[in-house]
């Protein structure tokens, strides 16, 4: 009896029970954002806000169990393709949770994520990532000290090299091959 007494009770402390999300809210959320903003303005599912002199903005969805904090960084027009590629690079490398994207001409740096699964400490984390990723665009495009291994550049691609048939020519020349005599 004992034998099938423990099984059971791993399988209902597992299966059985149901798992308790971390239930964040609009109302927690516009909390935690209010505690570490320097200037706060809500206006239905948005809040906007200045950390560290920088201005972000939360959206959330509860019936879609949506949100994301995203801040402005500079107008498509006025950056080159370069610049770019290399956000584009640090999505994989080193944005980590947050990244570069571009919307209605504006790069932007974004985390997005389910609303009622967000705990605390990642609101406040994806703050700080969200400002730090806006913040080094340009120079290391990173959103943390953290960098997955790897490019974390654009390489510049020349493409394949092109090797005409004099230069077949003149390098074969150059290796000065003695030939060898045929006899008659």
């Amino acid at each position: 009896m004992r034998k099938l007494l423990l099984p059971f009770i791993v399988f209902s402390v597992f299966f059985i029970m149901p798992a308790k999300a971390q239930e964040m809210t609009p109302e927690k959320l516009k909390s935690i954002i209010t505690q570490v903003s320097d200037t706060l303005q809500h206006q239905g599912n948005s809040i906007q806000f200045l950390y560290k002199q920088r201005m972000l903005i939360c959206v959330y969805d509860e019936n879609a169990n949506r949100m994301r904090i995203i801040s402005p960084i500079v107008q498509r027009e006025e950056i080159g393709e370069e610049e770019l590629l290399n956000a584009l690079v640090a999505n994989f490398h080193s944005a980590l949770d947050v990244k570069y994207a571009l919307s209605d001409e504006i790069i932007w740096s974004c985390f997005v994520h389910p609303l009622a699964e967000l705990s605390e400490h990642q609101v406040s984390d994806a703050i700080d990532q969200v400002f730090s990723a806006a913040a080094t665009f340009g120079s290391s495009y990173s959103s943390t000290t953290l960098v997955f291994p790897g490019n974390t550049q654009k390489k510049e691609d020349t493409g394949p090299e092109i090797i005409s048939k004099e230069k077949i020519i003149e390098e074969e020349a150059s290796k000065k091959i003695p030939k060898k005599k045929i006899k008659d």
